[in-house]
């Protein structure tokens, strides 16, 4: 199955993505799921599970949480509760394991995005070597170096922050059923391939207008 692991919506401080964008663009682009990470909140993915369930979809959809650690970006899928931001990278993976829920460290050298900048001592599940918004090769390279390395499974994301980049970058996951834990349990296991391209350097740059813009306003009192 073909999964998208990092995905934003309009519940993110940067992304105006909706919901039914995102799950229209989804199964456009051949997606069999995928996990809403957005930072530091995690009710887009629960409101995006049930929406889907509205829908009629046929698409997995994982409730997931990027948190912002003292020293960088993790994933967390499958979560249930808030991880706070700004803990260590060591006490937000503890919080993550309490509440048995999945880590994944995404663009871990990309340190203009918030990448930790190692993965070396962390008990992640995987490493996300192929991040659709690395404009160059060499950050993904390096994750997939070190993961090789070090033995980690290795996943894709896009990373996207409009609706019609979901699945830029993906996970083949070689899952037993089609429910979230089947597919988390997978990952674990290290049944995964990640696989796609780049986000366009206009789509990159438009984000970051589009963040810039949301900063604005909350400072302004608008949002």
């Amino acid at each position: 199955m073909k999964f998208d692991l990092h995905v934003h919506s309009c519940y993110s401080k940067d992304s105006n993505a909706s919901l039914d964008d995102i799950l229209e663009h989804a199964a456009r682009n051949g997606l069999d799921g995928f996990a809403i990470c957005d930072h530091d909140r995690i009710e887009g993915g629960f409101a995006c599970s049930e929406r889907a369930k509205e829908l009629n979809s046929d698409l997995i959809v994982i409730p997931g949480v990027e948190v912002s650690s003292s020293k960088g970006h993790i994933l967390v899928l499958g979560v249930r509760d808030a991880i706070e931001p700004g803990l260590s990278p060591e006490e937000t993976i503890k919080r993550a394991r309490q509440q048995g829920a999945l880590v994944i460290i995404p663009h871990p050298f990309k340190i203009t995005s918030h990448g930790i900048g190692y993965i070396e001592g962390l008990d992640a599940d995987a490493i996300e070597v192929l991040n659709s918004r690395c404009v160059t090769n060499g950050p993904n390279n390096r994750a997939r170096e070190a993961a090789g390395e070090l033995g980690f499974p290795m996943v894709g994301g896009s990373d996207s922050h409009e609706a019609e980049m979901v699945g830029r970058s993906y996970t083949e996951i070689d899952a037993d059923e089609r429910t979230v834990e089947a597919v988390l349990d997978a990952i674990r296991k290290g049944k995964t391939a990640p696989g796609g391209g780049k986000t366009p350097v206009s789509f990159v740059v438009k984000q970051m207008f589009i963040g810039h813009l949301n900063k604005l306003g909350r400072r302004l009192g608008m949002r």
